[in-house]
């Protein structure tokens, strides 16, 4: 997408392991995905005229969430595309142009590094990576007392000590269906709406028992699939029935009747976009829907 004075957007697809992150954001001091990518643009930049690129994401994940489908995009200027247009010396005769910016961002913050940049290119017109998305999908491993606990997958895989039912969570999760306020399921954000809906939400186990669930919604608040799951823990824990999950959403309010999950079982796997022609009127519909102020970082 370019604008009429020159800018190029370009849309970035990534992959991360959050667990040595202090969640998406920049925040000074500390390590984050990114300031990371950031820092490894303004030196891949760095004889640009422009200034370095700001990266804008789908979903700001918080504290120790993992991602691998996480969508960014951010803007280039002509003489920063110009740049990705030679090829370095010694280097072969790889990629060059847009083609070529994944690699040269995973060559500077390591090819083994916790982040990764999957795909660069072009981004179609209209298109924002925040703005322009129609939901996001999560996943939530748990190993419990009937799974196998495979020690290579403790990153990013919860182990819980008691044996869970999986009907019964997986009844309390689809029992939250819909277009509610999730308010009693987030971490309340002054000026921030907590109406969202929740489009899928249900929970099966692989073949090495590992419960899995898989979350998607237009937008989620601070904390809103750590509760989610939460919830459903306790009903395959039979400290409540199924459907005490939905009255627990209808009182609005938060409860101590569940604990919110840990982050590290926790994985952005895919945020969904409409077709090109939309991306521009979906940013806009998102923006005016929003109109407040950011709410922070999400799940």
């Amino acid at each position: 997408m370019d604008s009429p004075d020159g800018i190029t957007r370009i849309r970035l697809d990534l992959a991360y392991d959050g667990t040595a992150f202090t969640g998406w954001a920049t925040q000074p001091g500390l390590r984050t995905v990114q300031g990371v990518l950031e820092d490894a643009l303004a030196t891949l930049f760095g004889r640009s005229e422009a200034a370095p690129p700001r990266l804008t994401v789908a979903g700001r994940t918080d504290v120790g969430v993992h991602a691998i489908g996480q969508v960014a995009h951010l803007d280039l200027a002509p003489d920063q595309l110009d740049q990705l247009e030679r090829r370095p010396r010694g280097r072969g005769a790889g990629a060059a142009g847009v083609d070529s910016l994944a690699r040269r961002i995973n060559g500077i913050v390591g090819q083994s590094a916790d982040v990764q940049v999957l795909t660069a290119r072009h981004a179609p017109d209209g298109f924002d990576a925040r703005f322009s998305a129609s939901w996001r999908r999560y996943e939530y491993r748990i190993a419990d007392a009937q799974a196998l606990r495979d020690p290579r997958t403790r990153a990013f895989t919860l182990w819980h000590p008691a044996a869970l039912d999986v009907a019964a969570m997986d009844a309390a999760a689809r029992g939250l269906l819909g277009l509610h306020d999730f308010a009693a399921y987030c971490r309340p954000r002054e000026g921030a709406t907590t109406i969202r809906t929740l489009q899928e939400f249900g929970w099966r186990r692989d073949a090495d028992g590992v419960l899995i669930a898989h979350v998607r919604a237009d937008a989620f608040c601070h904390s809103m699939v750590r509760a989610l799951v939460g919830a459903c823990v306790a009903a395959g824990e039979g400290r409540f029935a199924p459907e005490r999950a939905v009255g627990i959403r209808e009182e609005a309010r938060r409860t101590s009747e569940f604990i919110v999950v840990p982050a590290r079982g926790l994985t952005l796997v895919e945020v969904g976009y409409p077709a090109d022609a939309e991306l521009a009127a979906r940013a806009e519909q998102t923006r005016a829907k929003r109109g407040l102020p950011d709410a922070g970082p999400i799940d």
